[in-house]
C-alpha cells in the first residue's frame, strides 16, 4: 500500500512516499525563521496513483529524461521502448520508477533520520533489458542538509542506468506563483542544445553569450522569454568545485523569502526545467500550479546518452554499480536559510 512517512531533526522536516518515492512536502524557515513547504506536490498519495502528477518529486528511470524515437542498440541488439513523449520515449517510458511501488528497506528516526527504498526492476520491463536492483535512500546529515543516494546494480544484462530526482522547487513557498524571480547560477560552461523534439542534436555548447548562461547569478525570468517554450535543457556540469565526490551543481535562491538552495552531485549533467508544461494542477491544500511555477533540477547523464557516442556513458554492466547522489545544501545568511 502507498504511504507517506516523515524524516525531521526540528529544522526541516522532509516527507516522502514508497510510490515512486516521491518527495511530497518540505517544509523549511527562512531567514526569518518563517516556515514554508517549497516543493510542488499533493497531501495524500491517490493523486500520484492516479497520474495526477507531472512527475511532482518522483525518482524517474530506468532512463531520465529523453531517448531518440524510443530506441537504441546496446551490444549489437536493438531495444524499444514505449512512447509516451512523441516521437520519444520518456522518463523509462508509461510506467517509469516514478508509477511503482517501492519497498521500505529500512527507516532511522534517530539523530540523523533517513529512510531507503528499493525496487527490482524486471528484464523486459519497459523494453530494458535485464534485472536491476535499485535502492534510493533519503537522509538529513546535517541540520540544514537534505541528501539522495542512489544505487542501481544490473544483475545479468548490461542495461543503460540514469536516474533523476524530479522535485518542482519553489523557495517562495510551493503556493507563491512562478519561479520568475529566482534566481539561479548553474556550474556548468556548456549545455546540449536539442532539436524540435527536445532531443539533443549531439553538440556540446558554450552558453556564453546566449541565455543559457547562468554561470552568474541571474534571474530566471530575465531572458527566458528568448528561449522558445522556456528552460527545459541539460547543462554540462564542468566548472563546479568539488567537495567529497560532489561537485557544485546549481545555487537557487529567492530574494523574497531568503531562502537558497545549494545542490552538489556526482552527476555528470542537470536539466533545468521550468515547469513550462504545468498547466493548472490542484495541488496541496487546493493550490492550483500555473506554467512555471517551479523548477526542477534534476541531475542526471546526458538525454538519449544511450544514442550519442560523445557523450558520457550511461551503459552500466553486471559486476558494476551505478551511483547518484544528490546533496541540497544551505547557505548560512542572517540566522538560517535553506
Amino acid at each position: 500500500m502507498g504511504e507517506i512517512f516523515e524524516l525531521t531533526n526540528g529544522i526541516i522536516t522532509v516527507k516522502v512516499c514508497n510510490w515512486g518515492a516521491t518527495i511530497t512536502s518540505l517544509l523549511v524557515p527562512d531567514s526569518k525563521g518563517n516556515v514554508a513547504d517549497v516543493v510542488l506536490g499533493f497531501d495524500t498519495i491517490d493523486p500520484y496513483m492516479q497520474g495526477e502528477a507531472p512527475y511532482f518529486g518522483c525518482i524517474v528511470g530506468r532512463v531520465a529524461n529523453r531517448i531518440r524515437d524510443g530506441k537504441f542498440t546496446l551490444d549489437a541488439v536493438e531495444y524499444s521502448l514505449p512512447i509516451n513523449n512523441p516521437p520519444n520515449s520518456l522518463h523509462g517510458g508509461i510506467k517509469g520508477y516514478d508509477k511503482v511501488l517501492w519497498e521500505v528497506a529500512e527507516q532511522n528516526k534517530g539523530e540523523k533520520p533517513s529512510i531507503t527504498f528499493k525496487y527490482l526492476s524486471k528484464d523486459g520491463e519497459q523494453g530494458y533489458p535485464g534485472d536491476v536492483s535499485i535502492t534510493a535512500t533519503y537522509s538529513l546529515p546535517s541540520p540544514k542538509t537534505l541528501q539522495l543516494e542512489m544505487e542501481a546494480v544490473p544483475e545479468n544484462k548490461p542495461t543503460p542506468i540514469s536516474l533523476a530526482q524530479h522535485t518542482y522547487w519553489n523557495l517562495a513557498g510551493h503556493n507563491s506563483g512562478t519561479i520568475l524571480d529566482h534566481t539561479a547560477q548553474i556550474w556548468a560552461q556548456h549545455m546540449t542544445p536539442v532539436d524540435p523534439t527536445t532531443i539533443p542534436t549531439g553538440e556540446i555548447t558554450p552558453v556564453k553569450d546566449t541565455p543559457f548562461d547562468f554561470t552568474t547569478e541571474y534571474k530566471i525570468g530575465a531572458r527566458i522569454n528568448e528561449v522558445p517554450g522556456g528552460y527545459d535543457h541539460n547543462y554540462v556540469l564542468d566548472c563546479g568545485e568539488e567537495k567529497d565526490g560532489l561537485k557544485m551543481a546549481v545555487k537557487l535562491k529567492d530574494p523574497l523569502s531568503g531562502r537558497v538552495l545549494n545542490l552538489f552531485t556526482n552527476a555528470p549533467g542537470m536539466q533545468f526545467y521550468t515547469g513550462n508544461y504545468v498547466n493548472g494542477v490542484t495541488g496541496k491544500s487546493g493550490a492550483v500550479y500555473q506554467k512555471q511555477s517551479g523548477v526542477c533540477l534534476e541531475t542526471q547523464g546526458f538525454p538519449n546518452a544511450i544514442n550519442e557516442p560523445k557523450f558520457p556513458s550511461i551503459v552500466v554492466r553486471p559486476g558494476e554499480k551505478y551511483n547518484h547522489t544528490m546533496l541540497f545544501d544551505s547557505q548560512m545568511s542572517n540566522r538560517y536559510v535553506f
